[in-house]
């Protein structure tokens, strides 16, 4: 077994096999089993009772975390007029048109968050193959087509995250660094998490949260019971 592989066992061995910790319990639990030396990212799973393969089932949207992720964020807005001088007040790292569009059709993709005013879509179209299956195509439902450029450029600089059924049923999401410490981590969860829970659709039935987990980059998952966060409305059956 490589070190690692030790060092992960070890990690899990602090855990009590098949028990749901209590949110504020597993915040404090994860700086023990996170054995990296480097400052990991720090991840959250929910497992969700809904069928993405029905469009009125998908969960999809975007939220502000209370304390950003902890990382640099590159973002590209497609604007013209006043609205270049916007966006570059505001911060944006990449500001254009058919330049752009030039640009990432030849293969470049340096930046993270792509944003676009309403206008500029019949021109993002052209390079929406290659935005699409990266999740960084500009949409209106996650707040990226927007005449709002400031805003926009603003929450994505501050780490807005974006959340998205997979076809599993299950949402990723990192919502910090290990460096955050488990309060500011919690509170960053604890918006995640209620934000997600009333997003339930209305034709899901049956247990939504069918299951919360957390983890480092590189530490075994830990479970989170879904009743013990504070604040959140308690799962409908």
């Amino acid at each position: 077994m490589s070190a690692r592989g030790k060092k992960y066992q070890q990690a899990k061995a602090k855990l009590e096999a098949g028990k749901k910790y209590g949110s504020e319990e597993a915040f404090n639990l994860l700086p023990t089993v996170a054995f990296a030396k480097f400052d990991e990212s720090v991840d959250v799973a929910f497992k969700l009772g809904v069928d993405p393969k029905h469009a009125d089932q998908m969960v999809r949207g975007a939220i502000s975390l209370p304390h950003g992720v902890g990382k640099t964020v590159k973002v590209l807005v497609f604007a013209k007029g006043n609205k270049v001088k916007e966006a570059e007040a505001a911060g944006a790292d990449f500001v254009g048109a058919e330049d752009l569009v030039e640009k990432i059709n030849g293969g470049w993709l340096d930046f993270d968050k792509a944003i676009a005013t309403p206008d500029m879509m019949t021109l993002v179209s052209k390079v929406a193959k290659v935005l699409g299956p990266r999740g960084l195509m500009p949409n209106p439902k996650l707040g990226t087509v927007t005449m709002d450029v400031t805003k926009a450029v603003t929450e994505q600089k501050q780490g807005k995250v974006e959340y998205r059924t997979e076809k599993t049923g299950i949402i990723q999401v990192s919502i910090g660094k290990k460096s955050f410490g488990p309060q500011k981590l919690k509170e960053n969860f604890t918006a995640l998490f209620n934000v997600i829970q009333r997003a339930k659709p209305a034709t899901s039935k049956g247990t939504y949260m069918n299951g919360v987990y957390i983890s480092t980059t590189m530490s075994p998952s830990i479970e989170i019971d879904a009743n013990s966060v504070t604040g959140a409305a308690k799962q409908e059956e």
